[in-house]
């Protein structure tokens, strides 16, 4: 396991909003790269203009990134327990960054 030490913060920009997330050296370019492509989703779904608020267009792209990823697993012939361990870990790192932001804002 990682030590505490071995984390840095790292602040991204998502749909126009700083989050802030710990992670590691080895961590940092595909946090970097997930929040990018996180980004442009959102923007795309904000952009049809059909779903309005920032909490249902991050579930429209979770949904959307969810199915590309399952999508890719079946023809990659991941296992699913693979998949869902990465998604589990994806949430986390959501859920975590949506408190900060939420105590930011008390």
């Amino acid at each position: 396991m990682t030590e505490k030490s071995d984390t840095k913060a790292v602040t991204v920009t998502i749909l126009d909003k700083e989050y802030v997330f710990s992670c590691t050296e080895e961590e940092h370019h595909d946090l970097i790269r997930s929040a990018d492509y996180l980004d442009r989703k959102m923007r795309e779904i904000r952009e049809t203009g059909k779903i309005i608020g920032s909490d249902r267009i991050a579930v429209m792209a979770a949904l959307n990134i969810s199915n590309e990823l399952l999508a890719g697993a079946n023809s990659a012939g991941k296992t699913d327990a693979t998949v869902s361990q990465r998604i589990k870990g994806l949430e986390a790192k959501i859920e975590d960054a949506l408190y900060r932001s939420r105590q930011l804002e008390i």
